[in-house]
């Protein structure tokens, strides 16, 4: 499933009342008032300046996010006034962010192909390794050997080939628990369920009945960050210390990738939200970093942070509708969380399978008690296997992937891996030609990872982006999307010209994965400021796409909740 949003904003102090209060009430309010405690993420020039400032106003700290340059606190309003008059501080409500499961009573599960006698279904088998042909890497020795993914997410389950390689080797390097604050193998146990579901996605080495490897990089090294509880809730700072972890260990354990399925409403532009600030460290620290673009497709302008974030590598989801040998018949997942951004930017970059992926899961698990038909898979690969939809799903499939391109080429920095990525996709068309979804659904297009290692595409992405200048605060920037009057997104050219209806050229070389200098004087429809003047650079090169079912169309009608269960597609 997916990792989704939650709100972010700061807990409300009320008190309400049908007749006015009396001087004893009115003691009473402002006592608790004084002493309410509320989580904040505070920031200052140094990590040092944070944690003192709030020391010097009596906060408790409860979390080091030294790469943000902050402390995590808990404050009375009295103590949050206090630390706000300090212009050199920022105060941030630590907003929550989960990842996504069920919601209420479970739903039915949907039939899966024809029935077999006695009212079972068919089993559905892997399809993920041989759509994006891995299994072509795989053959020639490229496994995601001496490459490290972490995964930020609800911890790991040990069971089948979660902890070992190929060669049957442990290559859980370690874990780390954000939430306790403690690290060991041993402390991120999974009490949900979809961390685990996530990472033997990427990395499993077990075999499906066709002889291929289930997970994309069934070598790669595997540390497990637990930032989500057994309900699959988090809050920023949780998720911020976790990540503030992988980066103080990154060179010890050779990470070289972080998957983050999991997300939250955007409430500010990218460069204000302290935890897009903590991926964009992880970027720019040569940690390529891979999120789930959001669960609340189609609408537009429904991509969760840090997805949102212009840098990292955002993924949508589709499906192979069921027909695994047949391509024609692939589709976007209703689900899939779509752009631009608020500020502008063409998200998401690629989209990969997303639909019925297989994964393992304990059969105690919440979501696996939750959804019980989908477990085990009518004995397929055991009652330890659990299949799901959604984009967190789809990120650790592109995670796999690029464990797999680091092997073969080391030296690949983040843009160089994104530029790959995207410059090897291939964009569905209908049968005319056109595109069959918007730049603003598919990005470039499916992700191949067999064609991603062997591009020789490095300088597509991120061009016209400064992130030292974006987190110094002295450069941002916005993409070249735009709205029409009549709502509709659109993106332009250099001049500031439309191009065609879906938003960029099919031939030729539109680059649209850019940046601009951000600067006020665009007016949008939801009342953000953007700019319209900026330089323009060309030089991507789309591929040729293969037709994608163009029937089954995402309707705007309806779409699932980010923190719902994604039904089956």
């Amino acid at each position: 499933m997916v990792l989704g949003a939650a709100a972010m904003a700061a807990q409300a102090l009320a008190a309400t009342s049908n007749h006015p209060a009396s001087a004893s009430e009115r003691s009473t309010q402002s006592a608790a008032a004084y002493g309410a405690h509320s989580s904040y993420i505070v920031q200052a020039p140094r990590a040092a300046a944070a944690l003192s400032a709030v020391k010097s106003v009596g906060g408790k700290v409860t979390h080091d996010l030294g790469i943000i340059n902050a402390v995590a606190a808990t404050l009375t309003p009295v103590q949050a006034a206090a630390l706000r008059a300090d212009h050199h501080l920022i105060l941030t409500p630590n907003a929550s962010a989960t990842v996504a499961g069920p919601i209420g009573p479970a739903k039915p599960a949907a039939p899966i192909g024809p029935a077999k006698p006695g009212g079972s279904h068919r089993p559905v088998q892997p399809y993920v390794v041989e759509h994006t042909q891995a299994n072509l890497l795989h053959a020639a020795g490229i496994t995601g050997k001496g490459i490290t993914i972490a995964f930020l997410d609800t911890g790991w389950w040990s069971q089948h080939a979660t902890q070992t390689n190929i060669a049957g080797h442990n290559v859980v390097l370690q874990g780390y628990d954000a939430i306790g604050d403690k690290t060991g193998v041993g402390a991120p146990s999974d009490d949900y369920g979809h961390g685990t579901h996530v990472l033997s996605i990427a990395a499993n080495s077990a075999i499906a009945e066709d002889g291929t490897y289930i997970g994309i990089a069934p070598d790669a090294a595997r540390v497990i960050v637990r930032a989500f509880d057994k309900k699959g809730a988090g809050t920023y700072a949780n998720t911020i210390r976790g990540m503030n972890w992988i980066l103080s260990n990154a060179k010890t354990y050779n990470i070289r990738v972080v998957n983050m399925s999991f997300g939250a409403t955007p409430q500010s532009f990218y460069w204000n939200d302290p935890m897009a600030q903590a991926v964009m460290k992880l970027w720019q620290a040569g940690i390529v970093v891979v999120t789930s673009a959001g669960n609340s497709g189609p609408t537009a302008q429904s991509v969760t942070v840090p997805g949102n974030v212009p840098y990292v590598i955002t993924v949508g989801a589709m499906t192979d509708n069921y027909t695994p040998s047949d391509h024609t018949r692939d589709r976007l997942d209703s689900f899939s969380s779509a752009g631009p951004t608020y500020e502008g930017f063409v998200k998401p970059e690629i989209v990969a399978p997303g639909g019925h992926v297989i994964g393992v899961m304990s059969a105690t698990s919440p979501i696996a008690k939750a959804h019980p038909s989908f477990l085990g898979t009518n004995g397929y690969l055991g009652s330890s296997y659990f299949y799901m939809s959604g984009t967190s799903m789809s990120a650790a499939v592109v995670s796999g992937t690029v464990a797999l391109m680091l092997q073969a080429q080391p030296y690949l920095t983040p843009d160089q891996v994104k530029c790959k990525l995207m410059s090897s996709a291939q964009p569905a068309v209908d049968g005319s030609g056109e595109l069959a979804y918007t730049v603003f659904q598919q990005g470039a297009g499916q992700i191949n990872a067999y064609n991603a290692v062997f591009n020789q595409n490095t300088t597509c992405a991120n061009v016209g982006l400064n992130i030292a200048a974006d987190l110094a605060g002295t450069h941002h920037y916005m993409g070249p999307a735009r709205q029409e009057a009549t709502g509709n997104f659109y993106v332009v050219d250099q001049n500031g010209n439309q191009i065609n209806q879906q938003g960029y050229l099919w031939n030729n070389g539109y680059l649209w994965n850019q940046g601009y200098l951000w600067s006020n004087g665009y007016l949008w429809s939801n009342g953000y400021l953007w700019n319209q003047g900026y330089l323009w650079n060309n030089g991507y090169l789309w591929n040729n796409g293969f037709l994608w079912n163009q029937s089954a169309t995402p309707s705007t009608a309806s779409y699932s909740g980010i923190n719902a269960w994604v039904n089956q597609e």
